[in-house]
This record gives structure tokens, sequence and C-alpha cells, in this order.
């Protein structure tokens, strides 16, 4: 396969280089060069590739409510170009949308959001991701996957696990929502999974055989299983921390819940973030990994960061 990949200095981008590459020839467009403002047109209609992934999105929650076109046109407008092209090459699109597309107000009772769960974004950033959805799906030609996903993650980049572990460095107590229900989600799932659904998928455009099972496209949640809060996870975080002798000075039990009122912000965030993963575990034959197990894999690549940098 040809891939070409924007987004690739992202964090599910950087994992992605890495796990797509075994497929075949990987074009890696970084921000820098391929500026989402800009026609993406020119980028696919240069390289012509088999398969266009999109790791690339604008992700700024609470300033995308300052910057509603901003967000509109990388989150949808770009999107919507990329399978126009998609469409005309022959090429499959795969995208990366967001748990956010939900209002987060299924009650627990009922369980986690299915893929074919009505949708209701609560901030600009939801809508904008939940028009790029739109977009793909409004190209009647575009063999596509869409994979949703919640609470991302990485040694690479900013996020949540980063940030307490930071703040747990110097702090004795800290504070964290307790009401908020999800799956933290490690990029290099995301991309171990895009990379097998792309080799289980087989898109060729000049062998009708090899051309992608329509029952297997459409949109997936990509999450692992289980769920937890943001107070969990965190506590869970700094134990793993802990055992792994990273510099953390805060205990467990000073990591106090509280609830998500507590952080006044610019968008309003879903309280449930449950993604039911069993259609992409059936589709795929996939038996996706409890969410502890890769917060332990990321506690210890930061352990071996740690014991590079002191060497």
């Amino acid at each position: 396969m040809k891939i070409l990949l924007f987004g690739a200095n992202g964090q599910v981008g950087w994992e992605l280089r890495r796990s797509l590459s075994p497929l075949g020839t990987l074009i890696a467009l970084s921000h820098a060069e391929a500026d989402l403002m800009l026609p993406v047109r020119q980028f696919i209609e240069r390289h012509r590739p088999d398969v266009i992934v999109n790791a690339a999105a604008y992700t700024a929650v609470d300033r995308a409510e300052s910057e509603p076109e901003l967000a509109l046109r990388i989150n949808a407008g770009a999107v919507g170009e990329m399978a126009q092209a998609a469409s005309e090459l022959g090429a499959l699109l795969v995208h990366y949308s967001t748990d956010y597309v939900f209002d987060g107000k299924k009650p627990s009772a009922e369980g986690a959001y299915a893929e074919t769960d009505a949708t209701g974004p609560l901030s600009v950033y939801g809508r904008s991701k939940l028009a790029g959805e739109q977009a793909v799906r409004a190209v009647p030609a575009c063999e596509h996957l869409i994979f949703r996903t919640s609470w991302v993650y990485a040694v690479r980049g900013r996020n949540f696990a980063r940030t307490i572990l930071e703040r747990a460095r110097t702090m004795e107590r800290l504070q964290v929502v307790a009401d908020t229900f999800g799956a933290p989600t490690n990029a290099e799932l995301i991309a171990d999974v895009t990379a097998l659904a792309l080799h289980t998928l087989r898109p060729d455009p000049t062998h009708a055989a090899r051309r992608p099972d329509p029952s297997q496209l459409g949109t997936y949640h990509l999450v692992p299983s289980g769920t937890t809060t943001w107070h969990e996870y965190a506590t869970y975080l700094i134990e793993q921390a802990r055992a792994a002798g990273l510099p953390v000075r805060v205990a467990p039990h000073n990591i106090i819940g509280v609830p998500a009122s507590t952080f006044p912000a610019a968008a309003q965030r879903p309280l449930n973030s449950r993604l039911d993963n069993r259609r992409l575990a059936q589709r795929f034959g996939l038996t996706l990994p409890d969410w502890r197990w890769p917060i332990a894999r990321f506690v210890d690549a930061l352990a071996r960061e740690s014991v590079q940098d002191r060497a």
C-alpha cells in the first residue's frame, strides 16, 4: 500500500509512523508540511495514495469556543476535501473522531455509547468533529473508516497523564474530577488497531478482489475495555509511577476526587464519555485490553526515558 499520513507529528500521528511503516510506502506529512488551512487536495493529488490517514486535527477544546471558524475549517472543511479526493482516486480514508460528538447525558444504567446512538455535541470542538464525520459520509463513493476515541494520551505530547505526573513531582495534594466517566486511550493502541484494520482490509484500487469488504467499513469506537473516572485514572497512574521509581511527591490517598464543576472551563465536556467498543472487536476479531494495561506500558516507557536522561 501507498499510505499518505496527515498530522504525523501529533500524539497519534507519531505512533502511526511506527505502525503503518511495515504495510508499504508511508508518506508522513507534519502540520508544517501540510497546513490544513490550505487545500489538502494538492498533497493527495501529488502523491496519489491508496490510503489516506488523517491524524491531524484542531484539538484546543476551550480555545475553539473563540475560534469556531478555524476549528471548523481544520476539523471539517479539510476532512471533506480529503473525502472527495479519496473518492476520486479510489483510495481508502481513515479519520479519527471523538467522544465529544455525544452530549454525555446517557444514563449509566444504559451503558456506553454505541456507534448508532444519537449525537449531540456540547462544544464548538465537538460540533466541528461531528461535522468532519458528516463531511466524510456525505461523499457516497468514499470508502472510509472513522475511529472515535477518547481521553488520548502518549509519551509524546501534552495530555492529562503527563500533566498529572508533572504536578505530582512538586505537589503533595491534587484535586481530580471524579464524576466524569470514560476510558483513557493510549496512542499506541490507536495506531496498532489502525494498522491491523488496514492489513485486514488490504485496499488495492487496481484489483477488485482486494477492495475493502464494505461490511467492515464505517464508524467504530476505538477505546480499551473497562470504564474509569479521571480521579481513578490519576490515582492508578500515580501508583504505577511510584512503583516504577518516577519522581512523584503526592501519595495516592492525597488525590482528592471533586465534581467537574470545580474546574469551570470555556467548553462544556460530556460527563459520560463511555464508548462501546464491541463492534470493533467483533468485526476485526480483536480482544481490546483493559485500560490499565496500556498505562502500565506508558509509565514503563517514561521510566526508561528518565533513566536515559540521567545516564
